[in-house]
Formats: C-alpha cells, sequence, structure tokens
C-alpha cells in the first residue's frame, strides 16, 4: 500500500513538474515570438535573395582590370629596391603592378608596409583631385551628375575601419545603371562600386540578412553582439516551440487529430512548426555560428603550434628566389597586369596575374619557366618540418570535393593533394599542386563547418554534387521557414491586440 500511494504521489509531482515545464514554455515561446516573428520573416524572406544576390563590392577582378601592363623597362633588381628601404628591415612580401603610368613595388616587411616605385628619379603620386578624377574616369567614362565628399560612412560602405580614407568622395555618374563610385582621399583607391540593380537586391536581401545597418555595422564589436544575441534568443524561442509543437501533437493524436487547435492560424502554425521548427533553429543557430567559433566555446586546437602560421613562417625571403622575376615578365609580353611573390612553405613561385587567369611559375629554378606542380615528396618535405619527420602522412589525389573541401558555386578548383596527419588534432590538408593555395582541416574546423556552412548553406557534399536537388531542399527549408515566420507575426499581432483591448 505504501509503494502504491508513493508511486502515485510521484505520478502527481512528475504532472505539476510537466505542467510547470509547459506554462514556462508557452510564456517563453509567446513572449519571444511576438518580440522576434517579425525579424525572422525578414531573415528568412532576405535569404531567399542571398542565395542569388549578396552585398555589392569592388572586387579584385575589377580593380586588377584597371592597371596597366607590366612592362619589362627600367626594372631593377630586388636588392636595389631593398636598398631603399630602412634598416634591418626584412622583406616578407612583394607585389609589383603598374597604375596610372607609374610602376610601383608593394613591399611587406615584419615592421610595415612600403609602396617604392621601380623608378628610383620618381616619387609616389600626391593624392589630389586630377588624380582622384583620373581613377574615377577608369572605372566609368559617362558623365558625372554629382560629386559628394563624405565625412560620415553611408550604406554602402558601412565598416568603421573606412573612417581612416575620410573624407571619401562619392561620385554619382549620370548612366543607366546609376552607378555610384568611393574613392579614399588618402589613398585614391576605389572602396566600392554599385549599381542601380545592386542596391536593390541589397536591400532585399544582404542588407536586412546580416543587419547591415550603417549605425551599427560600422562599430564591429557591437555588431556581432547584436546579431549573436539576436540569433541565440531566437534558438531558444525555436526550442520552446519544437517543445511544445511535440506535446500538442502527441495530444492531438490521442484524438486522432492532427492539431488540437481549430482556429485558422494557429492550427498552422502548429502543423508548419513541427514539420519545419528544426529547420527553423538550425539556420537561426547556424546564423550564429558564422559569427561565433567553437573555439570560443572551449574547443580549441590541441598542436603546440598553429600550423598555417608555421607555413608562412617557412617563406623563403623574395630575395633568395632563384628565378629572377623580370625572367618571369619577359616570358609573358604584353599580359601581366600584376606579379606576385608567393611560397608554399619553403617552395617559392610567382603568381602571374593576367586579364583571364592567374599562371603560377615556379621560381625554384633560375634555368628557364616551368609552371608550378607540387609532387608529394615535396609536399611532404615540407609538412614534415612542422609536423616532424616521423609523422605519418597519407597523401591522395582527389579529383572531386571532399567534406571538408567543398564549393556550391565551384570556384575551388580541382584536383587537389588531400594530405591526412595523424596527430592530436587530426590535421588535414588541401593542397593545390598547381597554384600552391592550401587549405588546412583541425577539429576545430571541422566543427565550425558543421555548425555554420553545412547548416546554413546546405554545403553538404551530396546536395552540391546534385544542384538540382539543393535548390529544392534550400527553396523547401526557407519557404517552410517563411511560413512558419508569417503566421507567427499574425499570432503575435493578434496577441498584442487582445492585451491593448484588456488594458482598455
Amino acid at each position: 500500500r505504501d509503494d502504491v500511494e508513493s508511486r502515485g504521489l510521484g505520478d502527481v509531482y512528475k504532472r505539476q513538474l510537466m505542467n510547470l515545464l509547459t506554462k514556462i514554455m508557452q510564456f517563453i515561446h509567446r513572449i519571444l515570438g511576438t518580440a522576434l516573428s517579425i525579424l525572422f520573416l525578414v531573415w528568412f524572406l532576405s535569404g531567399l535573395v542571398m542565395i542569388y544576390h549578396t552585398f555589392p563590392r569592388a572586387d579584385r577582378a575589377d580593380k586588377r582590370a584597371k592597371m596597366d601592363i607590366l612592362s619589362l623597362e627600367n626594372l631593377p633588381s630586388l636588392d636595389q629596391i631593398e636598398k631603399r628601404l630602412p634598416q634591418n628591415e626584412r622583406i616578407s612580401h612583394v607585389t609589383l603592378n603598374s597604375y596610372l603610368g607609374q610602376t610601383v613595388f608593394h613591399i611587406r616587411t615584419e615592421k610595415g608596409s612600403y609602396d617604392i616605385p621601380a623608378d628610383s628619379t620618381e616619387r609616389l603620386p600626391v593624392i589630389d583631385w586630377n588624380r582622384i578624377q583620373r581613377v574615377a574616369s577608369l572605372w566609368n567614362t559617362s558623365s558625372i551628375a554629382k560629386v559628394d565628399s563624405l565625412y560620415t560612412l553611408d550604406q554602402w560602405i558601412p565598416f568603421g575601419r573606412l573612417k581612416e580614407e575620410f573624407p571619401i568622395y562619392k561620385f554619382h555618374f549620370a548612366d543607366p545603371e546609376r552607378h555610384e563610385l568611393y574613392i579614399s582621399s588618402k589613398s585614391g583607391e576605389v572602396l566600392q562600386y554599385t549599381d542601380k540593380n545592386s542596391r536593390f537586391w541589397a536591400w532585399l536581401g544582404a542588407i536586412p540578412h546580416w543587419v547591415y545597418f550603417t549605425s551599427l555595422r560600422q562599430d564591429a564589436e557591437l555588431w556581432i553582439k547584436v546579431v549573436v544575441w539576436l540569433s541565440g534568443i531566437g534558438c531558444v524561442m525555436c526550442i520552446a516551440g519544437i517543445y511544445l509543437g511535440i506535446r500538442d501533437f502527441r495530444l492531438a493524436r490521442r484524438r486522432h487529430l492532427i492539431s488540437p487547435y481549430k482556429k485558422f492560424w494557429y492550427k498552422w502554425h502548429h502543423i508548419l512548426g513541427v514539420l519545419f521548427g528544426l529547420f527553423v533553429l538550425t539556420f537561426c543557430f547556424s546564423g550564429m555560428m558564422s559569427l561565433a567559433r567553437v573555439q570560443d566555446w572551449g574547443l580549441k586546437a590541441k598542436l603546440d603550434t598553429n600550423p598555417v602560421q608555421e607555413l608562412r613562417k617557412m617563406a623563403p625571403s623574395p630575395l633568395d628566389y632563384p628565378l629572377d622575376y623580370r625572367a618571369v615578365i619577359q616570358a609573358y609580353p604584353g599580359q601581366i597586369r600584376q606579379l606576385e611573390w608567393s611560397s608554399f612553405g619553403d617552395i617559392p613561385f610567382y603568381i602571374v596575374q593576367t586579364d583571364t587567369k592567374d599562371i603560377v611559375v615556379n621560381a625554384n629554378k633560375s634555368d628557364g619557366i616551368s609552371l608550378l606542380n607540387l609532387r608529394p615528396e615535396e609536399i611532404r618535405s615540407v609538412l614534415s618540418q612542422i609536423h616532424g619527420i616521423g609523422t605519418t602522412a597519407d597523401i591522395k589525389l582527389l579529383d572531386a570535393y571532399d567534406t571538408y573541401y567543398i564549393s556550391r558555386k565551384r570556384n575551388l578548383e580541382l584536383p587537389v593533394w588531400k594530405v591526412s596527419i595523424q596527430d592530436v588534432d587530426n590535421s588535414c590538408y588541401y593542397i593545390n599542386p598547381r597554384n600552391g593555395q592550401y587549405r588546412y582541416v583541425n577539429t576545430p574546423s571541422r566543427w565550425n563547418h558543421w555548425m555554420y556552412p553545412a547548416l546554413h548553406s546546405l554545403n553538404l557534399k551530396f546536395l552540391v554534387d546534385h544542384p538540382v536537388l539543393w535548390n529544392i531542399v534550400m527553396w523547401g527549408t526557407m519557404l517552410g521557414g517563411t511560413f512558419v515566420s508569417l503566421s507567427g507575426v499574425w499570432l503575435a499581432i493578434k496577441y498584442i491586440r487582445r492585451k491593448a483591448r484588456r488594458k482598455k
């Protein structure tokens, strides 16, 4: 008898606890849903636009196309350029290009950056109005409607670091596309280039989706905190909604119903919430993880050194490249817009940038021009200096995308060498033998992949390999989230109306 009574009392306490939990979840979901439903609706609608349109920018290809063709005439040796640097500064990186008739070496050392004209008799140009106009004419030959001098950031340059460029000149061109060009008065560099079409889609997509409003985005730290907190609170709302949805679904099944609600909006919010609630939660959580990292939560790499930093430290000095850079320019006459000194570990090469493509030239040989082609023994030699000579490294050639080397837009080149290292971080490298570019993956970066691009952009190998299926799944889940949010907005409006009537 005592056992029966104790079990009955335990059941009572259990029911009371479950009722209390349900009331708490109802309160959380109702309050947070009322506050965030419009935000979620905007996020899903703008996310559909983001599939096809992103925030406008003047990209590297556009800037490179405005450069002059490099000429071999009067180019000095790199040793002569070094003599014009402050003493005891080691050159770590060099880029060479010609712009508005002047050829300039862009030098980076351990202590700073320097722009040095190839001709020792020349000086760097003064950034005055005449030069600003010349730069603008390279980007658009249409007549200029007006020019604004900006001392505050605006919607298309909302980044706080650009305050150092004030005043910024904003050119409005009188062409059918209504182009707008932003040029720094300090460096003469183009900061942004937009047209009416890109601005229109940005207002519907990137700006509301990324919360790219100037007053907030110019403070990067505050912007990150706001987005992370909004997403985190949204996740709590979703978890409460999923709990209530499953609970109500179980209650409805006892009466052989799909939903216990009879009113249209309640019923469909419940049904769609059960079907798509998990996707809404994953989209919200992965959006938060786009700005947060698992490393911030304590999941850090276990290696004592950072392999990427170690690879960079191994880079030889540009002064020690066996192949003279002038031989490269001579081999590609009338084609090169920019020449860059680069390396993979201690293997040097030149990146030759032309109008149509990048050509990577092996700089480890002084006798003739040959394209870079990293071999397994070279890769093993470089990585053994980081992970130890006795470390086991499995190297194989991939001619298809891998779980952690994947791109829906197909902008990652194939084939690549996949190098798996047996260490505490399960290190893995994806190395392009033709251009020396690589991607390093370890345990934290794998978690970052699953928590952001895999969940948010559906960067999953099976879906990426089948683009039609990717579009079906993405559109299906996004529309499901949109209708869940839309019904939530209407229920929030009705809730606020009821509260207002009660107060009256």
